[in-house]
């Protein structure tokens, strides 16, 4: 397949890579050059604007940062104009359905180039291992069409069909909300718990052991427990990009969202004190301020106690 792939960042850089790797003829464009460098070498082809990279190709992917940037890149950038018909854009980013419409009213309608958005979860770490999950909003072909694509990028099992265009970006949105939203609890809690005496390895095993386990206390939470890692892989920044993204859907939809605008607000306040760059993770520094600990266990390949809890 000719492919275009635009956004060589902590997560394009590798799934470009993949496709390379699975024989895609693949065409590269950063807006920084030195990013190209590893997909040069195994025989990508650079483009010198996201219009020339778009040129030709049978699918464009776009990995980008922000919706605004998705619109400079297709509309401002050329590369909606330079697909040729029939090409399928593929959005990876985490977007929003109101920014690619915007890119499809203006240049995709009537001209045969049809689109899928198809944003990711599973962090760097995912992506350099191709095992990202995939969440793909469009129609039944073109999500049979781009499957093997994604396959080269994905966890094959993990790979889903959400619904129709712009149903990709919303799952995202949700996934990242409800996560960040994990954090901000779940830090909340083992601050009071540790702050009133409770021995931090007890309490954790405690909630693992009860109706209010979660899949982020057993193993998102132990990044920071074992290694005081706050996963600087993904910046606050965008962390706060998303959190945005989200509350601005629920207004748009007329949902109430005053618990989702309280996470945002401290997900806010943590890049305020921690920096645009740090973990997106960092909100928990907050919360060990407040307990005057940090969160660490002695031993944390220690089995959490086996007990029976109700709530």
């Amino acid at each position: 397949m000719r492919i275009g792939f635009i956004g060589l960042g902590n997560m394009g850089r590798h799934m470009a890579r993949h496709l390379i790797h699975a024989g895609h003829l693949v065409t590269v464009h950063d807006t920084r050059p030195e990013a190209a460098a590893e997909h040069l070498a195994l025989g990508a082809r650079w483009a010198d604007s996201p219009a020339t990279c778009a040129e030709g190709a049978e699918f464009l992917i776009t990995m980008l940062p922000t919706p605004r940037i998705v619109e400079d890149v297709l509309l401002r950038g050329g590369a909606a104009e330079a697909l040729p018909p029939g090409a399928l854009w593929i959005d990876m980013s985490t977007s929003t359905p109101a920014a690619a419409d915007r890119v499809a009213a203006d240049v995709l309608n009537g001209r045969g180039v049809r689109r899928l958005d198809a944003p990711v979860s599973g962090m760097a770490r995912g992506a350099e291992a191709g095992a990202l999950q995939i969440f793909a909003g469009g129609t039944d072909d073109d999500f049979r069409i781009a499957l093997p694509v994604l396959e080269a990028m994905g966890d094959p099992d993990r790979i889903l069909h959400v619904g129709p265009p712009g149903a990709g970006y919303t799952v995202k949105l949700m996934l990242n909300l409800l996560w960040f939203s994990h954090v901000v609890a779940t830090s909340e809690v083992l601050a009071m718990g540790v702050k009133a005496g409770v021995d931090l390895g007890t309490l954790r095993s405690s909630l693992l052991a009860s109706p209010a386990a979660s899949a982020f206390v057993e193993k998102d939470l132990m990044s920071i427990l074992a290694d005081g890692d706050y996963d600087d892989s993904f910046a606050m920044a965008l962390a706060c990009k998303d959190l945005g993204l989200a509350v601005d859907l629920g207004r748009d939809l007329g949902v109430s969202t005053e618990l989702s605008a309280l996470v945002e607000q401290i997900y806010r306040r943590s890049k305020a004190h921690h920096g645009e760059l740090a973990g997106e993770m960092s909100p928990v520094r907050l919360y060990e301020a407040l307990a005057g600990q940090e969160f660490r266990l002695p031993d944390p390949t220690i089995t959490p106690a086996d007990a029976t809890l109700a709530v």
